[in-house]
């Protein structure tokens, strides 16, 4: 079955980019639906987040912070974004953050905010709320568009396929138009329909894809669901390559992956070996165990090889005293003890694990894409802020600032655009005759993210990349078979835009040749 759903604004995500477009384009009086594929839509990557955003320190100013941003970016960062995000971002936090939806940031007693430093950074402008920032803000940013009266949101609606008429029209003849975008199909989980969303304009706010990857701090949906269905609709993708792997994240048997904030090394802690020897002193004199993720990861990854360890540790206890640990990574805390690692008193042990996509859908300084009318913010766009590597505590803003940006874009030219009529776009077509098989599913997610961690992870070679875009190709030729023979769920949609995604990332690492950022080649 399937039915039309009508508004002037489709937003695909609701982490801190889509929900800030959302509250900016909801409080100028535009009707805004969110869809999201989670059943509680606080689930996020923001949700997530540990460590901070970036804000202004006492010594600051938007060209330090620029230089900060391009020195981590390996010099490949787009200037223009950079300056943007520089110059506006600070205002932006205190208008949206602390005055808009309340964030509380730590302060001192006086009421004075507390700015930290984290790695990369050359001076102290990170805010905070103990180790869960990203939760806080999703929280008060959720509230915000639960109490807004032109805000709809869609829990368990995945995202099928951006609607474009070149593409979707009855009329064929559209195929001759600019390819533009018109909505999406949405799968209602609950009710198994599919709706046809029938939007003005679009923006993709759907996040990362570190799922596709063996290890990664990021949750469930990070699948590459806006990226796939971007690229599938024709719009332009770049510096796929560019997949940053975070140093710290935590390692055990038992244990599902999760992140160790920078904020832990900015606070002291060092990498050590079980001895409780540092080493990144080896790797990076100057900023050592503050050194850009890449470095560090990379630094990590060869003492590993070195020793013929599974892990390398952080040092907390050595370096911080246990009453600031317990103040300022109360979560991390909690989360270590669970697997009875006191991280006041014993080594941690970590490894890397895919952390955020630098690369991502196209965009102009206003969040648009090459398809009119579709906008993409936040991890799965690529403004060309992070270039070949991203700075730490800088996707916040960075969803903040392009958020912001994507409303007033859409704004000056919402009463220009046209709704679109039902009558050119068709309702879905179910062609399913089987069940989806869970085992299969699992399997072949399974072979995906074992294919990218050894073969397109922190090293890469020629051999490995051309085994894995071979293997790859394979695996989305059955995919796709089984896709057009199943009955939809959000977890076959996600496979489907899982091993695209993959491909997307192998084929951008197989043409660049060049070691830059997170890209290493060997």
């Amino acid at each position: 079955m399937s039915h039309y759903l009508e508004t002037e604004v489709l937003i695909i995500g609701c982490g801190i980019a889509g929900g800030t477009a959302a509250l900016c384009l909801a409080d100028a009086g535009i009707s805004v639906t969110i869809a999201t594929r989670a059943k509680d839509p606080h689930e996020s990557s923001t949700f997530y987040a540990q460590g901070g955003i970036i804000y202004e320190g006492e010594s600051d100013s938007p060209e330090l912070l620029a230089q900060d941003l391009t020195r981590a970016g390996a010099g490949h960062g787009n200037p223009q974004a950079i300056d943007v995000l520089a110059h506006d971002g600070a205002e932006l936090v205190r208008r949206i953050l602390l005055d808009k939806i309340n964030t509380p940031f730590e302060r001192t007693a006086d009421g004075k905010l507390i700015v930290i430093r984290e790695g990369a950074h050359s001076t102290n402008r990170i805010l905070h709320v103990a180790d869960v920032t990203g939760k806080a803000i999703e929280i008060n940013l959720i509230n915000a568009m639960k109490d807004h009266p032109n805000i709809t949101i869609l829990t368990e609606h995945t995202a099928i396929d951006l609607l474009t008429p070149a593409h979707h029209a009855i009329d064929r003849l559209a195929i001759y138009d600019p390819v533009s975008c018109v909505g999406a199909y949405l799968l209602d989980q609950k009710n198994e329909q599919v709706v046809c969303c029938l939007a003005k304009k679009t923006i993709l706010a759907t996040g990362g894809l570190g799922q596709i990857y063996l290890r990664t701090t990021n949750p469930a949906g990070a699948r590459g669901d806006g990226l796939a269905m971007a690229y599938r609709a024709g719009a332009r993708v770049i510096n796929s390559e560019f997949v940053q792997f975070h140093p710290t994240t935590f390692f055990h048997r038992q244990a599902p992956p999760f992140l160790i904030s920078e904020a832990v090394r900015g606070e002291g802690a060092r990498l050590v070996h079980a001895d409780g020897k540092p080493f990144m002193q080896k790797y990076d004199a100057e900023w050592k165990d503050l050194a850009s993720r890449d470095v560090v990861s990379r630094s990590m990854h060869k003492e590993m090889l070195k020793r013929g360890v599974r892990n390398v540790y952080l040092d907390l206890a050595s370096y911080i005293s246990t009453k600031r640990i317990k103040e300022h990574f109360p979560n991390i805390y909690k989360q270590c003890l669970q697997y009875h690692v006191d991280i006041t008193s014993e080594l941690v042990p970590v490894v890397p694990g895919a952390h955020y996509f630098c690369g991502g859908v196209w965009v102009d300084i206003w969040g648009r894409t090459t398809l009119n009318h579709l906008y993409a913010v936040g991890e799965v766009s690529c403004t060309g802020l992070h270039g070949a590597n991203r700075l730490a505590s800088s996707s916040l803003l960075e969803g903040l600032v392009w958020g912001n940006r994507s409303a007033r874009s859409i704004l000056s030219a919402l009463d220009e655009t046209k709704q679109p009529c039902k009558d050119d776009i068709p309702t879905w077509r179910d062609t399913s005759t089987f069940i989806a098989d869970h085992a299969l599913i699992h399997q072949d997610m399974s072979s995906i993210q074992h294919i990218m961690w050894n073969y397109v992870g922190l090293v890469r070679t020629k051999y490995r990349l051309r085994r894995a875009i071979s293997e790859l190709r394979h695996v989305e030729i059955e995919i796709e078979d089984f896709y057009r023979d199943t009955r939809l769920t959000d977890s076959l949609i996600g496979l489907r835009n899982a091993v695209r995604s993959a491909i997307i990332i192998a084929n951008a690492a197989w043409k660049n040749k060049t070691s830059i950022g997170c890209h290493y080649r060997q």
